[in-house]
Parts: C-alpha cells; structure tokens; sequence
C-alpha cells in the first residue's frame, strides 16, 4: 500500500463554478489510472481531473459553493487529506474587468477615436472616496439576501440599501474613516449642484473664442456658397470615397494576407486551446490497442461534459469522430463479452466499461446468456468428441480380435479407457470448473452488484438457464452410464454410448461415483436452491444403487468361476476345508469393503442408501444372488460324479465272504482329482463350515458395514445349506453304509451259522469285527478329510448298523442258551465299541435287538461279560480309534 495523499496547495483558492485549479500535493499516484477520485467542496470532479504528475493535478471546479476541501483517492494509497480549503461561489453578474469561466466570443474592438477607452474608465468609484478592502473574511452574499431582502448593494441601482454596501465593502472600515467619507460624499453632491456655473465663470474667455469661431465659419460658408453651391459636402464625400478605393486598390493584397494570417491564426488559437478534443479520436484508437479502456472512458466522459451541448460545427464534426470511435470499442467489448472462455472478474468489468459508455446492449443478461449457452455446447462438444473415440476403440477392438484370431499366441490386451468413463470424468470436471461461474454472475446480476435494472421476468428465466444446464448434465450422464433410467425421448435427445461388459465397467464405477460427488460438492458450496441439488441428488441415488448392483453382480460372475482344486488345508487359520469357502469368503469381503466406501458411504446432502425401499430391496436380490452362486457350486460338486474317477469302482464287501472290505477308488492321478467319496467328504466338510463359520463371517462383515437387513438372505442360505449337507450325506452313506451294512448277514452266517448253538462263546463273531473295522477305516477316511464330520458321517453308519442288527436277530428262529450268550456278546460289543457315535436312535434299536434275545440267567449274565472283558482287552487298538480325544 502507498501512502495516502496530502493536498497542501491551491491556484486559485477561490473561483466560481468551472474555475480551471491547479492542484498540488504529494503521493498523487505514479500514472494516471492511480488517480480514482476527486472531490472539490464535496462535489465529484473526477471526470474534469488532468493527472499531470505525482504532485500536480489540474482539475475544473464543480457546483459547490462555500469553503471545502480537496480531497484526492487514489488506487494504493486510499482517501488523502486537504491542508488548505477552496471557496467556490456563483456570479451574478460579469463585468468587464472580471474573469469569467465560460468562453465569450472573441469579437475585434475597432477605435473610432484618436484615445482608446482606458479600462479603469470602466471601474466605478467608491461613493465616499475611501479604497475598497480587500479581505477574505467577506460577508456571504446569501448573508446580505437573507438580511437585506430584496435590496443591494449597487448605488446605481434603485434598490440601493446603505447597510449592504457598507458591509460587503466597509467592514472593517474604522468610524473616523467613515465620517471623513461621509463629508466627502456631502462636498461632491454639492459641487455638482455648483458645476454648470462654476464652468461658466472659470471658463469664459474659452467660451467667447468659440462664439468667434463659430460665427466665423458661418460668414466663410456665406461666402463660398456662391462659388460651390448648395452641398458643397457631396464633392468632400466624393473625394473621400475615391481616395478609399485607391487606398484598398494599393492595400488589398497585404490585407487578404493579413486576413489568412489572422484566419490561421485563429485556427491554430482554437486547435491549440482544444488540443484534447481533437486529438481524442487518435488517443482513444491508440488506448483501445493497448486495453487501457478506463482512460478511454475517462475522457470520453469528460469530452462529453464539457461538449455535448456545443452548436459550434467543428466541434460537432469531432465529437461524431469520437461516437464512432466508441461505437466501435462498444460493439468489441460486447464481443469480447460473449467470447468464452472468460473469468466472471474481466465479465464485471467489460460489463462496466459498456455501462459508462451507456451501450444500447444489454451487457449483464448477454454475459449471463453467453455462458449458458457456452456450457450447452460444450456438453455438446465433449459428446460428439467421444461418440467420435468410441468408434476408434471399437475399430481397435476388432483388428485385435482379428489378429488373435489368426495367431493365438499372441493375445493383444486393450487396456483403453472405456469412453463413457471418459465422458462422464470431463464433463463432471466441466461443470465443477465453469459452472460456478455461471451462477456468481447471475448473483451479481440480481444482487444489485453490477449496477443495472433488472427487467421483469429475468429471474425466472435464469432458473430454466441453471435448471437446464443441471438437467442436461445429469441426463448427459445416466445416458452414459444407466441409460435404462431414461426414457426413449431422452436418450434419442442425448444419446449413448456404448456401455461397456459388466466386469469392465465394475472397475470404474466408484471412480466415476466420486467424480460425480466431487461435482454435486462444488454445486453444494455454491448454494443452488434445493430444486436444482435434487436433481443432482437423485442421480447419485442411482448411481449408488447401480453401482452396488453392479459391484455385487460382478461379485457372483466372479463367485461361479470359482474352481475346487480339492487341496484340504491342514495348517492355517481354517483346517479340513478346501480354498473354496475362503475364496468365496475373501471375494464376499471384498466387495462389501468396495460398496462400503463407495455406495454406501454418504458425504453432505446424502441420505443414507439402504433407507430407501428400492436399494434395500436391490441389496437383498444381490446377496441372495451371491449366497445362491456359491451354494449353487457346492451342489454341482456334489452331483458330478464323473469326474474321471479311477478304474476301480466296485462296491464294498466283506473279505470274509472273497472281497476286500475296503477297496479304494483311486481317483485321477492326472489331474490329483481325488474320489468320489473323498470329493463327497470334502464338499460336506466345505457346505459345514461355510454354514458354520463362514456365513457367520459374512453376515458380521456386512453388519460391520452398514448393511443391516441380510439376516433373511444368511438364514436361508443356511437352510439350503442344511439340505445339502443331507443330500451330501445321504450319497456319502449310499456309497459306504449301504455295501457295509449289506455286508453284516452274509458274514453273519458264514459257515453254516445257527444261533441254535451248544458251542459256548469265547469271544465275539467275526462279523462283528467286520463291522468295527469297516467302521475305524470309514472312521479313518472321515478323519483325513475332516475330523468336524464324524459325528455326522459315523453317528448315521452305527444308526444303520444298529437297525440291520435289530432286523437280523428279529429273524432269528431259535436261540439256544450258547446262542443267547453270543448274541447278547455281539450286541453289547458292539454298543461298547460305538457308544462315542451312538445316537438315541441308534440305542433303541441296539436295545430292541436285545430285547429279541432271550434273557439270560445271572451265571449266564458273568459269562458274557467275561468275554466282553477279554474282548476289549486284545481289540484295545481298535477301542482306541473309535474313542474321541
């Protein structure tokens, strides 16, 4: 900041309106646009202010009448201070002697006499022969009207008042002067009545002499009259005219020359003394070439002043000079006005050049206008710009297609940017940047701020400009992105682009969710009304809803590629399942972390999304998607039993009867595809811990993040899991428990078996064996996929086993009391060896089976159980497997 300017000198101090002043000071600014403001007496005078240099400035005083300050304001150094004061006042009357501020037409004084008119002649003498006081403590003049009404102070007037005279000229006059003029004034009223006579008396021989003369020249024209007739004054007139034109013939070249001199010079007095009138023209041109439009305007403003009620021609014919001059600069500042792109700061001040310079335009609506219609086109631009690159990438698209398909080794990856992301990022970025500007102008423009009347009607018509452009962006976008939302009119309006696959839009829609937030923030801090903000918020509602649509859709196409590669984990954080469930569950997290940031996540004037019905019921339908892609897997891997399983398939049988009890299928050694039981264990394993743990998982994760309605999807995901497991179960036991149990009569009787027997036992019969050691080897396989299934896989075996038991002894015609004995041993081993697996059911059949056995005596009662005794003593190992640690 510089320092504010100090006024300390005047010349002159005083003067009437127009009074030429010469202004001195210090800190008056470096050039003339520093200056931006003068005041004299409180009157504006900027427009009539000639900056000359730092310290001087000439300027024309206005109407302010009485004493004040001059006050300068410049751009750096603010509002100054005066030292001195001017004292303006208004003329009545203008004497001949006195300097006047307007121009009188110069006309030529010619003397007819031999003495010129001396110019004190003109000057009126005090009355009472004392000198007029020249003070600066004069009476106002409004001072003497108020208190003389109707009278002055002119002795010659005959509203002559005493009082006003000696006060405007006599103020300080002392009371002896005044009586000694007083006497003075007496004596000459006096001489003046004694004049005539007095002349008289002093005079009388100057007199006599004319009397003489006079009869003199009466007697000679007597005499002459005679010889030179009656007019003896028409030859005098005669000669005297002819010797004029001889004199004019000898003289008439020197005067022409002396006229076209004075003709120059007058010419050249009136360029010289309107030097700034006729030069502006070129200065102004020379100004708008450089852009100092202000200074431009300054002088074309006080050119008007001072000129525009001129009736002189030349000065007509300069001023039509400069109108054209300003026309010209009006109809470029308009353009420029309209030329986008443009900052709102240079469109205020080209709209107050237009305004000073009182342009027929319409400067603030056209500006307002100009960028509306700048906006539209350029969403038209941006558009066309990429419809125009889609069709290249298509293009692209397909010679490598083509390529690929003539050389399958080489695989030509498109890595391009899809084009509708593209547009939707420029064009958010477009009204994030111009749009502001639109709206600041159109706040200026009604505020008051630029100055001009705002006509009827404007304001509503400058809603449909900001409700357009919103409108048209929004439509812009889900044109682009979800055209489904459009109706056919829209989207023939504003067409679309080619929506890319799902798995590759997926990647950017959260981008471009931020874009568009990015976007409704800038239009948010500019305070839109909620009109123009709800549409902006109605796209974000879609976007989020398609985004998570998209982002959960892309999720279950991700979820049914998932392949089993049978591998069982037996170290880590989850053990006996595959990678299945924890890809499954590491895609599920995922996504929900991606929607949480994104489509779920709510910045200002958002409303949390799963409060509307429409998301939360879009929510649901792709959970229940996701849950049922994966349950969807696991029964396909259940039912594709052909999975190139090894060559040996036969049924399982007793060794007793010439088989081997457990043959094992040895699966693909190709793909390390294990067998159909094993690959039944696994999946059973895998939908159990899946509905034990990893839905748990799931639903605690989707609760962690805001999404608090999926217990419905998780519950019935779990009930189909239930009913898988079963169906998985029920094949697993199809495979095992059906050729185990079937195994039992056969071995049973082998060797001609009649429980009508006098043999007393001595230990249990081999197909009860049998029965324990097909159960340690299914016991063994289960454990090696999964030691979680057992309960389920071994409790259904024993059930089975219990049930055929029951069914065989039921059968039984006779039992003799060795029998009996046998029975009740193999009955009780075995409840002995599977109570860790028996179930309730599996108990009430053991129990019916031995309810079928005749009762025993209590001798009979210490045989069996002696044997039961022997019996867990040499098959311990085998107690040992069937025991849960």
């Amino acid at each position: 900041m510089a320092p504010p300017p100090i006024v300390s000198g005047l010349s002159p101090n005083e003067g009437p309106p127009g009074t030429r002043i010469k202004i001195r000071g210090e800190n008056f600014g470096s050039q003339p646009s520093d200056l931006i403001g003068l005041t004299i007496c409180g009157v504006d005078c900027l427009l009539t202010a000639e900056w000359k240099s730092p310290n001087k400035i000439i300027a024309i005083s206005g109407t302010g009448k009485g004493k004040g300050e001059v006050i300068v304001t410049t751009k750096y150094g603010g509002t100054g201070t005066c030292n001195v004061t001017f004292k303006g006042y208004h003329l009545t009357t203008i004497g001949p002697m006195k300097e006047s501020a307007v121009w009188v037409e110069e006309t030529p004084l010619f003397s007819w006499g031999r003495h010129s008119l001396s110019p004190t002649s003109f000057q009126q003498e005090d009355p009472l022969g004392l000198s007029i006081e020249e003070t600066e403590n004069k009476i106002s003049e409004d001072f003497l009207i108020n208190h003389f009404p109707g009278k002055c102070g002119d002795i010659t007037s005959t509203n002559f008042s005493p009082g006003w005279f000696l006060l405007e000229n006599h103020q300080n006059t002392s009371f002896n002067d005044l009586s000694a003029g007083l006497v003075h004034l007496r004596r000459k009223v006096q001489g003046q009545k004694e004049g005539q006579l007095s002349f008289l008396k002093a005079n009388i021989g100057s007199v006599m002499d004319q009397v003489d003369t006079l009869v003199n020249i009466w007697e000679k024209y007597d005499s002459d009259l005679p010889k030179l007739g009656n007019e003896p004054t028409l030859k005098l007139e005669k000669a005297i005219k002819e010797s004029e034109r001889e004199a004019r013939k000898l003289f008439d070249e020197v005067l022409s020359r002396k006229d076209r001199a004075e003709k120059t010079r007058n010419a050249l007095n009136v360029l010289q003394r309107f030097k700034f009138l006729f030069c502006l023209p070129c200065v102004i041109e020379r100004n708008i070439r450089k852009g100092e439009y202000d200074i431009v305007i300054n002088d074309y403003m006080r050119v008007k002043n001072l000129f525009h009620k001129t009736d002189v021609p030349i000065f007509k014919d300069a001023l039509n000079e400069i109108e054209k001059r300003i026309e010209e600069l009006q109809k470029k500042l308009h353009h420029d006005l309209q030329t986008m792109p443009i900052t709102v700061e240079q469109q205020k001040r080209l709209i107050r050049y237009l305004i000073n310079l009182d342009s027929p335009y319409d400067a603030a609506w056209d500006a307002i206008k100009s960028r509306s219609d700048y906006i539209n086109k350029k969403f038209k631009t941006i558009y066309k710009y990429h419809k125009s690159t889609e069709k290249v990438e298509m293009d692209k698209k397909k010679s490598s297609a083509s390529k690929f398909a003539f050389n399958n080794s080489q695989i030509i990856e498109m890595n391009t940017v899809p084009s509708c992301v593209n547009f939707v990022d420029e064009i958010c970025a477009t009204v994030s940047e111009i749009f502001p500007d639109l709206w600041k102008i159109g706040q200026s423009y009604f505020s008051g701020e630029l100055k001009v009347k705002v006509e009827a009607g404007r304001q509503v018509e400058y809603k449909h400009m900001v409700m357009n452009v919103i409108e048209t962006f929004c439509k812009y976008i889900k044109a682009s992105i979800i055209p489904n939302t459009l109706d056919k009119a829209d989207r023939n309006q504003f067409g679309t682009l080619t929506t890319p696959e799902r798995d590759e839009i997926a990647h950017y829609l959260p981008e471009l969710l931020r874009s568009v937030r990015s976007t409704y923030a800038t239009l948010i801090r500019l305070d839109l009304p909620n009109e123009a903000l709800d549409i902006v918020g109605n796209l974000l509602l879609d976007l989020r809803i398609h985004c998570m649509s998209i982002l959960f859709q892309q999720t279950t196409e991700q979820i049914k590629q998932l392949s089993e590669n049978w591998q069982i984990q037996y170290n880590g954080k989850y053990m006996g399942v595959t990678e299945l469930p924890i890809k499954f569950l590491q895609l599920v997290e995922d996504v929900i972390q991606i929607v949480k940031e994104s489509a779920l996540s709510c910045e200002q004037r958002e409303s949390p999304l799963l409060e509307k019905p429409i998301a939360q019921k879009e929510l649901e339908k792709q959970v229940d998607c996701i849950l049922s892609a994966f349950h969807g897997i696991l029964n396909n891997l259940s039912s594709s039993e052909d999975l190139e399983d090894g060559e040996d398939s036969s049924p399982v049988v007793s060794q007793l009867i010439g088989t081997p009890a457990s043959s094992q299928k040895t699966g693909s050694a190709k793909q390390n595809i294990p067998i159909w039981e094993h690959r039944l264990l696994i999946i059973l394993s895998n939908c159990m811990f899946t509905k034990n743990t990893i839905l748990d998982i799931i639903l605690t994760k989707f609760k962690e993040s805001g999404f608090l309605s999926v217990d419905a999807c998780i519950t019935n995901t779990k009930t189909k899991l239930d009913n898988l497991e079963r169906t998985i179960l029920d094949k697993y036991l199809e495979q095992k428990s059906d050729p185990l149990v079937g195994t039992i009569e056969p071995s049973m009787y082998l060797g001609r078996f009649d429980w009508d027997m006098t043999v007393v036992p001595t230990d249990i019969r081999p197909y009860a064996k049998e029965c324990i050691n097909n159960l340690i080897n299914v016991h063994s396989e289960v454990t090696g996929i999964s030691s979680a299934l057992l309960d389920n896989v071994l409790t259904r075996i024993v059930e089975t086993i219990a049930e055929e038991l029951y069914r065989l002894m039921s059968c039984v015609q006779k039992f003799s009391k060795q029998g009996a004995q046998q029975a009740r041993t193999d009955i009780q081993a075995l409840q002995e060896f599977f109570k860790e697996y028996t179930s309730d059911a599996a108990k009430g059949h053991f129990a019916e089976a031995l309810n079928v056995v005749p009762q025993l005596e209590t001798s009979e009662k210490a045989l069996v159980e002696d044997v039961l005794r022997q019996c867990k003593g040499r098959m311990r190992i085998q107690l040992m497997c069937l025991r849960k640690t």
